[in-house]
């Protein structure tokens, strides 16, 4: 099992967070990748965020990585970088790469903020008024966005063909936002059958066990 005290590949994550983003942080994502491949890692956990956090997250958000002298954040660029480290992830043909790269850049700009904009009206604006007006269209704008990856998908098991790289990844998380089943994207089958195979495979349930379990029993604030 790749979680390991003292691993050379460093994550920071928050101690605590609230019961509806337990097993939705982002360094899940963080977690999942170095699971498909078998890397050593350790949990750094923050809360409150300690003073010169921004030296390593300027937004004082989570992941941060580390890694000997290197140091990165945002979820998308870790989880290329670990895709350098192993083909199973990122292919080493040149084409194939930039396709694999071009997918996780295309979960992070062109499907994720849509999800986002619908998910944050039942999570942070629970009852109100113009949250319940606004949430018609952003599910259809996301349906769009759904229909589009759905149509690129058609028969195949992902989205490059019968490869699973660093673009399933970011991709299947994203739509893991909606939650592991139901919800929009099981508007659309192909979606959604693409999802659950995501979320079948190994790695990921073991990275979302070790996240869940960071959390498990944990009242309100109180940091690992």
């Amino acid at each position: 099992m790749p979680l390991v005290d003292q691993a050379p590949i460093q994550i920071t994550t928050f101690g605590w967070v609230p019961p509806f983003a337990r097993g939705q942080v982002r360094d899940l994502r963080v977690r999942w990748a170095l699971e498909e491949i078998g890397l050593d890692y350790c949990v750094r956990t923050v809360g409150p965020v300690p003073p010169g956090y921004e030296r390593e997250q300027p937004f004082c958000q989570v992941p941060a990585y580390r890694e000997g002298d290197l140091q990165l954040f945002e979820s998308g660029a870790i989880v290329q970088h670990i895709g350098e480290k192993d083909e199973r992830l990122l292919p080493r043909d040149s084409v194939a790469r930039a396709r694999a790269i071009q997918w996780t850049y295309s979960a992070l700009n062109s499907v994720e903020p849509y999800v986002m904009a619908l998910a944050a009206l039942d999570a942070f604006y629970p009852g109100e008024e113009w949250a319940r007006l606004r949430k018609p269209s952003a599910r259809e704008e996301l349906g769009k966005r759904f229909s589009r990856v759905a149509d690129w998908l058609g028969d195949n098991q992902w989205l490059e063909g019968d490869r699973f790289t660093i673009g399933d990844l970011m991709m299947i998380a994203v739509l893991r936002i909606m939650g592991d089943e139901g919800g929009p994207v099981a508007e659309h089958p192909a979606l959604d059958a693409y999802r659950a195979r995501g979320l079948a495979r190994p790695a990921f349930q073991r990275a979302l066990a070790d996240q869940l379990a960071l959390y498990a029993d944990k009242p309100k604030g109180e940091a690992a």
